[in-house]
């Protein structure tokens, strides 16, 4: 069997390296790395220590970015994201997400054959729907065809609901820009997309207690005062407890013990802070895994495909009720007066684009389930709940008119109850 070729990356806004572990499973080699947050340097530091990592985009230069055949990245979502307690979205006016610009300069500066960006599903909204068209707008000026698809972490092999915008943006190529996120066979459709938070995944007379499917990992410090019902909680034979940073790092993909650094000055609870912090802001690893597998796959191919909208919206089963939307270059996404709707799939290229609605699955739905992630064994106590923050969590269920997972209200009252 003949060799994979090796291609190399380059990673932004880098994380703790989610999209580099996916691409180096698949053939690619990672030479450049770019994070500004310490505790993530020191996680990237520790596994990749002889690759360069720079810490603040907004110093890099050209020159200071080896060649790359792929630059991988998800800028900060901060100034985007839809979580609870934001009252104001700046969108890429922010100083944080704004940085979406600087990462473009670099890339027009070095043109790599192909960019994957990441960001939350709140891009779509942000500004009335200008900024994601900005985006857009800039790559195709760039002379990138860009495809994007809107995918849930829970149908690629983990599981946790986590949605999350990919764009695949591909240098003078809109063929491979839309193969590396479309299959002309269409996506499996799921089911039982809500039952999955509330049916139970281990028998009835066993413990730990899970449902199916996990809520999605939030950036927090893992502390819990009884202001959040929509973490996923572990209903232990003695208790109630949040999920360990093990298994955040196992629910969005990540090896055992990724961010458990061998070398740190701080106690326990610090370092769980920065390790929670970390992997919810984190890509889901096998999401991108199938990202990664497919761009190799296109890099490896010199096989090229004449461009047509017909022909698209023909081969490509969710283009078959595709819209053609108009050309980019006649619309000024900064005129604050408009707003614009984006489907969640889509392909631009030479300033025309079409977008479908697709759902958020790959071809076939890779199964999980969340007590397989679980750790069996008895945990430290500094995971489990007070009375006071399972009375603050009812509190809030009944206030909002949510349904929790059966065994976890019947714990959390007998927990209550305690007071």
């Amino acid at each position: 069997m003949p060799k994979k070729k090796k291609y190399t990356i380059s990673s932004f806004f880098a994380g703790i390296g989610g999209f580099d572990i996916a691409f180096e499973r698949n053939g690619f080699i990672t030479n450049f790395l770019c994070e500004i947050n310490p505790f993530c340097q020191s996680v990237l530091s520790q596994h990749w220590p002889n690759v360069k990592i720079s810490n603040d985009i907004n110093s890099v230069q050209g020159s200071d970015i080896p060649h790359s055949d792929v630059w991988c990245g998800g800028f900060p979502c901060q100034d985007i994201s839809l979580a609870r307690g934001a009252s104001k979205r700046l969108g890429l006016d922010g100083t944080r997400s704004g940085l979406f610009y600087r990462y473009a300069d670099l890339i027009a500066n070095k043109r790599p054959e192909v960019v994957i960006i990441e960001n939350v599903g709140g891009l779509f909204n942000s500004n009335n729907g200008r900024d994601f068209g900005m985006i857009i707008q800039t790559m195709t000026s760039l002379g990138y065809a860009v495809s994007w698809r809107l995918l849930n972490s829970r149908y690629f092999g983990v599981p946790q609901s986590r949605t999350r915008i990919y764009l695949c943006c591909w240098l003078h190529n809109p063929t491979k820009a839309i193969n590396v996120l479309f299959d002309k066979c269409g996506v499996e459709k799921p089911r039982r997309e809500r039952l999955d938070f509330i049916t139970e995944a281990s028998k009835p007379d066993e413990y730990p207690k899970v449902p199916n499917v996990s809520y999605c990992l939030a950036a927090s410090s893992g502390r819990h005062t009884g202001t959040d019902w929509s973490r996923t909680y572990v209903v232990c034979h003695n208790g109630v407890r949040r999920m360990t940073p093990l298994e955040a790092e196992r629910l969005q993909g990540f090896p055992d013990k990724w961010t458990e650094l061998q070398q740190f000055v701080g106690n326990d609870e610090d370092l769980n802070t920065l390790r929670y912090t970390a992997i919810g802001n984190a890509v889901s690893v096998p999401v991108v895994e199938w990202i990664a597998k497919r761009v190799h796959s296109e890099l490896s191919t010199s096989e090229q495909t004449e461009w047509d909208w017909q022909h698209i919206q023909d081969s490509y089963k969710d283009f078959n009720e595709g819209r053609i939307c108009g050309n980019l270059n006649d619309i000024d996404f900064t005129d604050v007066n408009q707003t614009y709707k984006w489907q969640k799939g889509g392909i631009a290229w030479n300033g025309i684009y079409m977008d479908c609605l697709v759902p958020p699955t790959p071809s076939k739905i890779i199964k999980s389930s969340l007590l397989d992630l679980i750790e069996k064994e008895d945990v430290s106590s500094v995971y489990y709940l007070s009375p006071n923050a399972a009375e603050g969590i009812l509190r809030r269920v009944e206030n909002q008119g949510r349904t929790l997972f059966s065994p976890l209200r019947s714990a959390l009252e007998k927990l209550k109850d305690k007071k």
